[in-house]
């Protein structure tokens, strides 16, 4: 019996032909002309990043100039001499108004005189956009400490100027020294006693023993004044593990007593303790 084979023929257009043997060709060519418009896109209009700029509240902000202008008046003002009331007066005369009393409403006594030996602002609280209510901490020679608040206002030109009368006050609330949450004492007289002969040697600038407590690496800079360590009251831990906190007792060259507190990283290495930084990095 012998097996017949049957040949199909089936026509097809040419372009279809053409398309399926060189559609790769033109699948190339097509993402090449793309690859070169996208170069040109790039070369003529490169992307920009995209900042993003975060806004903050004026009000949140320091505002420099208005600080020095509260201080300014405020060292002015306090500052008078019964003889001369005209000088004070004019030395108040470039922060008032035109329409303003002469001296700000304040009439000097018939005598005396009152120095300021210093002041700077303790506190500022806005009160509205472009408006500071300053307390300025001022040392008189008369009257000792006394603190002035001073309202500054910054106008829509962008000058200064007062709104209105300054008050006398008390100073701003504030707190004793306590230690920080969650620090725990220090256990190991080892380490206690590297601390302070570390920090001895530190307070009185003796370097070359200093090194010796130093892990590698570390760096520390003495107080220029020499002190002389007397007892370290207390040690405790971070509440991070990560540092120890010394409070010591110190003099100085002409007697005076301080107390101090330190933070001071430390890290163990082959079965010793070792300083890697005495309360701040000089090289930061």
């Amino acid at each position: 019996m012998t097996t017949q084979s049957t040949v199909t023929v089936t026509a097809r257009p040419m372009w279809r032909i053409r398309l399926t043997r060189e559609g790769s060709r033109y699948v190339l060519g097509a993402l090449a002309l793309f690859g070169l418009i996208a170069s040109a896109r790039f070369a003529i209009a490169p992307p920009r990043p995209v900042v993003v700029r975060q806004q903050i509240s004026s009000a949140l902000l320091p505002d420099r100039a208005a600080e020095g202008f509260a201080v300014l008046f405020a060292r002015r003002y306090l500052t008078w001499n019964a003889n001369d009331p005209e000088a004070h007066e004019r030395a108040l005369a470039p922060y008032l108004s035109a329409d303003a009393e002469a001296g700000d409403g304040m009439q000097l006594p018939t005598r005396g005189s009152q120095q300021v030996q210093w002041a700077e602002v303790v506190q500022s609280v806005p009160r509205a956009p472009g408006e500071h209510i300053f307390t300025v901490a001022a040392q008189t020679d008369t009257s000792g400490l006394v603190y002035l608040t001073v309202n500054v206002v910054r106008n829509a030109d962008g000058a200064l100027a007062l709104a209105g009368y300054p008050a006398f006050v008390g100073a701003p609330s504030s707190a004793g020294v306590t230690p920080p949450e969650g620090a725990r004492e220090v256990q190991s007289s080892a380490l206690e006693t590297v601390v302070e002969r570390a920090l001895r040697n530190y307070l009185s600038g003796s370097q070359s023993e200093l090194d010796a407590d130093l892990a590698s690496g570390a760096r520390v800079s003495p107080p220029a004044a020499a002190l002389t360590l007397q007892t370290l009251r207390n040690l405790n831990w971070s509440p991070d593990g990560r540092l120890v906190l010394a409070t010591v007792q110190a003099t100085d060259e002409h007697g005076a007593q301080y107390t101090l507190a330190y933070e001071i990283d430390v890290v163990e290495s082959a079965g010793r303790w070792e300083i890697s930084a005495i309360q701040m990095d000089p090289t930061t």
